[in-house]
């Protein structure tokens, strides 16, 4: 019997896990990709000699990745070079003030009780009550929700107890840390879905538990390194991955999609198509208005969206051997910080920004005695209609300044060697993110489960979403999720025909 095809637009992490996925089941896969590397936002790039991640840094809930791989007969860690960091981030606060977070329990127990003293008591109740809450979670969030009718199941009906949908993620943190600055320390991971701690629903208190009940991973070589062994295990597998094929638009035919027309104009035929591309973007540019009844360009635009980010690349000829993997810097006014970012659409004159510093744990990522140190600032998307050509001078001397005088990254400008600025207007333009929102459609709780597109694509027949836009949300590993539920339902309806 002839295999079947499917047609997936995008070689992201979404895509390739979908691909590794259908590839192993016996598929006939096919992967478009319109850069000339694959990966997406999960791939890499080198300048000189220096080499970077372009998007995602930290590694969490690598059972997720194991699990795929597992599925297809491999172990990912034969695959790619892990290593959990011990020293989980470096944390300052106003005045200088440091807190240092552990995965080991001495030390963890030694830098709260320095910082807070009584954090120590509140962070062992942490880990015990978020544990439950994340073991009734995390298997609701692996299944899909086409229906209102799934919100009533018994599954998901059974953690109604454990969601904290009612309370925002700092008032859930506010359980166990009294003191606002130990309570940032557990709710900046806000900043991965995008939102603010005080908007963010108290579900997500989640977050911070995978990162400290699970761990946070590097990878050798970088986090790309983890999209070029998926391409690896597709094209061992069968499936085939074209990069710079752009894809012009979804053919849909009698209410399904049939396959793909490229931009060349070669026409792709498919018996499903999986889009990986950003959501919002994808709607407008690749679907035709005609065919999407709710999915309108007037109702994506009246979304909600996560903000986007500003990003240097910097390869310069020192190193900062005492600063961790990992560092985050506060601005002294914090929620002040993520309310200009989130409601005012303004830039802050005093900015947080995180400084990963991966060549202490990774030194093949630069030169002998220098480093690849990446910048990330949380900013406004293009909703707020900041005109990058002109603050990107002055918001990267503002960020390199800060990062001498509160970073502790000493004489960092006379250090520069090579560098990349990435602002909102790339992420747009280059990368295709609509609005620039890098974190796709925020995680509101109007926006989550069954209220966020499905991964059986509603408009149309055979079609199916991976990625941060659909079901579970954004991030690699639900990123991944989204992939297995979608690869999941395309066998299923292959075998049950539902």
């Amino acid at each position: 019997m002839k295999r079947k095809k499917v047609a997936i637009v995008g070689a992201g992490p979404g895509g390739l896990a979908a691909a590794m996925l259908l590839t192993a089941q016996g598929y006939d896969v096919e992967v478009y990709e319109k850069r000339a590397e694959v990966g997406g936002r999960n791939s890499g790039f080198k300048l000189g000699g220096y080499s970077f991640d372009l998007g995602p840094t930290f590694f969490l809930m690598k059972d997720v990745l194991e699990d795929i791989f597992a599925r297809t007969g491999r172990k990912l860690s034969e695959c790619v070079d892990l290593r959990e960091l011990q020293t989980m981030y470096r944390l300052r606060f106003k005045g200088n003030r440091e807190l240092v977070l552990s995965r080991d329990p001495e030390r963890m127990k030694a830098s709260l009780e320095a910082f807070c003293p009584g954090a120590w008591e509140g962070y062992r109740r942490y880990l015990r009550e978020e544990r439950v809450k994340y073991d009734k979670l995390i298997p609701c969030l692996a299944l899909p929700y086409e229906s209102v009718l799934d919100l009533l199941k018994w599954r998901f009906v059974g953690t109604l107890p454990w969601l904290d949908a009612h309370l925002s993620l700092n008032g859930v943190l506010s359980r166990y840390f009294p003191d606002p600055e130990t309570r940032i320390a557990f709710t900046f991971q806000a900043k991965y879905i995008g939102m603010s701690p005080w908007e963010a629903p108290g579900t997500f208190s989640i977050i911070s538990f995978i990162e400290h009940g699970g761990g946070i991973f590097h990878v050798q070589g970088g986090l790309n390194r983890l999209s070029q062994a998926m391409a690896k295990a597709v094209a061992d597998d069968g499936g085939k991955i074209f990069t710079s094929a752009p894809v012009r638009r979804l053919i849909i035919e009698g209410g399904a999609a049939k396959g793909l027309e490229l931009e060349d104009g070669t026409r792709v035929a498919a018996d499903h198509v999986v889009l990986n591309a950003d959501f919002a973007h994808a709607m407008t540019a690749l679907v035709p208005p005609e065919h999407r009844r709710k999915y309108t360009d007037e109702d994506l635009a009246r979304r909600r969206y996560s903000c986007s980010t500003f990003m240097l690349y910097l390869g310069v000829n020192r190193a900062w051997p005492r600063h961790p993997h990992h560092n985050i810097i506060f601005a002294d006014d914090y929620r002040a910080n993520v309310e200009d970012i989130s409601s005012r659409g303004r830039l802050s004159h005093d900015q947080s920004f995180y400084v990963q510093n991966p060549c202490v744990t990774d030194p093949g990522l630069a030169p002998a005695g220098r480093s690849a140190l990446y910048v990330l600032a949380p900013v406004p998307n293009n909703s707020a209609g900041l005109d990058w050509k002109k603050e990107a001078g002055p918001f990267r001397e503002r960020l390199l300044e800060l990062m001498e005088t509160r970073g502790g990254f000493d004489g960092l400008r006379g250090a520069i060697e090579e560098e990349r600025v990435i602002t909102p207007d790339d992420w747009q333009a280059d990368m295709d993110v609509y609005k620039g929102a890098v974190f796709n459609l925020s995680h509101h709780l109007g926006q989550m489960l069954f209220m966020r597109p499905h991964n059986r694509f509603e408009e149309f027949r055979n079609c199916w979403l991976v990625g941060g836009g659909t079901h579970p949300g954004s991030g690699l590993p639900t990123i991944y999720e989204s992939a297995r539920i979608s690869a999941e339902l395309i066998a299923r309806q292959d075998r049950d025909g539902r």
